[in-house]
This record gives structure tokens, sequence and C-alpha cells, in this order.
């Protein structure tokens, strides 16, 4: 018998430096402020006086789970080493609306530069995060675990991922080299190849450097056998109802970890959980989370000494 809690598809704990060295980060970072900032905020510059200091609130407009606090940081950090950042709770907290999340105090200049990719990165992020809270919620109660997928946004998928397991998800194959994953196309290039897919999983497992999680796609019950006889460690069950489901699950009878994909949703996923699935894949986590409505309200100290 497999078990999913030990099985590679999450990380202990909401952790940013698990998917992002602080070189990687500040790469993203330094992409999005020169997008932004274009030659210079013009606007700022030329309007707000440089002695002017001010102290800025980033507050939930809606409720919802934070996620993102550590970029934001990162940005004010890049666009003046001299701001000064704090957070009033941490990713993965369940703020309502109005709640104070972080400030940042300074150059009100440097403030205003930083506004919108902070904001950007955390909206984003958070949006992310409480998505999964919810479809999280839906399944609790289940041995089902929601896990994400690789529709991400290109450049940020390491940060979309954290999203994730801050909103209580799990984190499925990072990328193409992170496990073997047999889908559809793979099946019909094998079967043009003459080979089996347990010839062709044996094959793989002798020419991998080490060992490594496999998984195979399968969309009807009667494919489920040549899996098993491949020893797989998951078998994605793609587009199956749920009496389907408890069909595959009790034919794989805990000889692999069972996975349900293909079109999820809040009002499906539970129905799927109840099938007794391990996990469940839902790609909306990354790609059509709404962003979660966070502002940045400024709040004046002092202007050019007076």
């Amino acid at each position: 018998m497999i078990n999913p809690e030990t099985a590679s598809f999450a990380l202990p704990a909401v952790d940013l430096s698990h998917y992002l060295t602080p070189g990687e980060l500040q790469q993203i970072v330094e992409r999005a402020l020169a997008e932004d900032l274009g030659r210079g905020d013009i606007t700022s510059d030329l309007l707000v006086p440089s002695a002017v200091q001010a102290t800025a609130v980033f507050r939930a407009r809606r409720a919802g789970v934070i996620a993102g606090l550590d970029v934001a940081a990162a940005v004010y950090r890049l666009v003046d080493p001299a701001l000064r950042f704090g957070a009033q709770v941490t990713d993965g907290t369940f703020v309502t609306p109005d709640q104070p999340i972080a400030s940042v105090s300074g150059s009100a200049r440097s403030l205003l530069r930083g506004e919108r990719v902070a904001l950007n990165f955390m909206q984003r992020l958070s949006g992310i995060a409480s998505l999964t809270a919810r479809y999280v919620a839906a399944v609790r109660g289940t041995r089902a675990r929601i896990v994400d997928t690789r529709k991400t946004t290109p450049g940020l998928r390491a940060l979309e991922k954290y999203a994730v397991r801050a909103g209580g998800g799990h984190n499925h194959r990072r990328d193409l080299s992170d496990m073997m994953l047999v889908k559809d196309n793979h099946l019909v290039a094998l079967r043009q190849h003459g080979l089996t897919l347990p010839e062709a999983i044996d094959r793989a497992r002798q020419a991998l450097p080490h060992a490594i999680k496999i998984e195979v796609e399968v969309d009807r019950v009667d494919q489920i056998p040549a899996a098993l006889e491949a020893r797989v460690d998951a078998i994605l069950l793609d587009n199956m109802p749920p009496a389907t489901l408890r069909e595959a699950v009790a034919l794989i009878d805990g000889r692999a970890l069972t996975e349900a994909s293909g079109g999820v949703n809040l009002e499906t996923v539970r129905a799927l959980a109840a099938a007794g699935v391990d996990l469940i894949s839902v790609g909306a986590l990354t790609h059509s989370a709404p962003a979660l409505d966070i502002g940045l309200d400024f709040v004046w100290e002092r202007g050019d000494g007076r």
C-alpha cells in the first residue's frame, strides 16, 4: 500500500526559501520593477518633494488568505534599501476586510515607486492562496489532498506554487524533470513505436540515474491493469465521474496513489473526493484565481521639514 502522506507531492511548511533562492527572487522582482518603472516615475519625482516621509499600510479589502509578504518586502528593498518594511501577519493567514497586513515607511517617492509592483505580487499570490483554501475546505474530512498543476504564469511558477502551499494545498511536480508523468500523447507515441507501457516504463527506470516518481494518466478503467503491471507510483484518473472513480480506486486497491483530474471546480470537488482518491489536481488554482483586493493606504508623518 502506498501512503499518500509520505509521497513527494508536498513540502512540510510554508517557506519561500523552499521555492526560490534570494537571487532568483531578486531577478523576478527586478524584472517586474523594470517593466513598471520604465525610465522613471515622473509623477512622483516631479510632484513629491524628496524630503517627504510617509508610512503606507497594506490592508485587505476583502477576506482571504495572504501570500507574498516576502515578495513585497523584496520589492521595497530593491526600490530603496532605506525603507522599513514590517509585516503584521504571516503568509497563510486568513484576514478580514480592513485588516492591516503590513506597513512600509520612509521616502514617499520610494513608497510610490514600489506600490504597484508590490500590490501586483501580493494580490496575485493572495488570490491563489485564497482560492486554494476554498478547495481545501471543500474536501475537508476526506482523504483527498488538493494539488496544483503546471498551468502557471510563465516565469512565476515557483511563486504561484508557494501561494498554493500558503493556502493549504500541496504541490505536484515542479517541472518536467521533477517526475515522470506519462500522458495520453505519450501513450499514442508508444503504441506507434510498438512498445507496451510496462516495457517503456522498465526501459525508463533502467536509464534513469536515480529513483524518480512515475505517474501514468488513464481515462478508462480498462487502462489501469497495464499501469499497475508497470508498478507506477501514481495513476492519474482523467475526467472520470465519481462512480467511475470509485470503481478505479477499488481496482487499484492501494497499489498506487490515485489522482483525480480534469474539469474540477468547487461544485464538483467534494463528490470527487468522496470517491476515495488520494489527490485532486486543480489547474484553476493558478490559471483562474481572481486577485485578492488589497489596498495600500498612505499615513503621512511629516512634509519637507515642517
